[in-house]
C-alpha cells in the first residue's frame, strides 16, 4: 500500500509538471490550455482565445486580468439566427457541468485594451476568476499571424 501512495503521488507531480510546461491551469475542476493572444493589429488592442475545461458542477468565467495590464473584457456573439452579427460585452461566460469552452473568434473571447509592446513569440499569464471555482492563471502565447505565429519554444 504504501508503494501504491508513494507511485500515486509521483504520477500526481508528473501531470502537475505536464501542465504547467504546456501553459495549462488547473483549480479543482477548472482547468485552461491552449491561450493565445495574436500581435496586435490595432494599437493597444488585442484579443485572446482559449480554453477552458470544467469536469464539476456548472460555472462562469467573471473576470480576467493579464500580466501585461491593460482591461480584459468578456465578449460574447451576437447572432441571427446562425449568423455572427456582432460582439457585445457580458458579465461572465458560461462554463457548463462537464464540459469544454473553446474561446474562439466568432464565439465567446476576451478583448484586452491598453496594452502596448506585445511581442510575437513572447508570452503573458492571464488570471481567470469563476463564480464558484475561484482563480487560476494560464499562459499565452503571443502570436503573429502575418509571419505564421511563432512558438513559445523557440524564443
Amino acid at each position: 500500500m504504501r508503494k501504491l501512495t508513494s507511485l500515486l503521488g509521483i504520477a500526481a507531480a508528473v501531470v502537475v509538471t505536464a501542465l504547467s510546461v504546456t501553459g495549462c491551469s488547473v483549480a479543482g475542476p477548472i482547468s485552461a490550455g491552449n491561450a493565445y493572444v495574436p500581435v496586435p493589429t490595432t494599437p493597444g488592442t488585442t484579443v485572446a482565445y482559449l480554453e477552458i475545461r470544467n469536469n464539476g458542477a456548472a460555472d462562469e468565467l467573471v473576470s480576467v486580468q493579464s500580466s501585461v495590464g491593460g482591461t480584459v473584457t468578456l465578449r460574447a456573439p451576437v447572432t441571427h439566427g446562425t449568423t455572427v452579427m456582432a460582439m457585445r460585452s457580458v458579465g461572465d461566460i458560461p462554463v457548463p457541468a462537464d464540459s469544454t469552452v473553446h474561446l474562439a473568434p466568432n464565439g465567446y473571447h476576451l478583448m484586452i485594451t491598453g496594452v502596448n509592446g506585445l511581442q510575437g513569440g513572447k508570452a503573458i499569464t492571464l488570471k481567470l476568476t469563476f463564480a464558484h471555482a475561484g482563480s487560476i492563471t494560464v499562459v499565452a502565447l503571443v502570436t503573429n499571424p502575418e509571419s505564421g505565429g511563432s512558438s513559445y519554444f523557440l524564443n
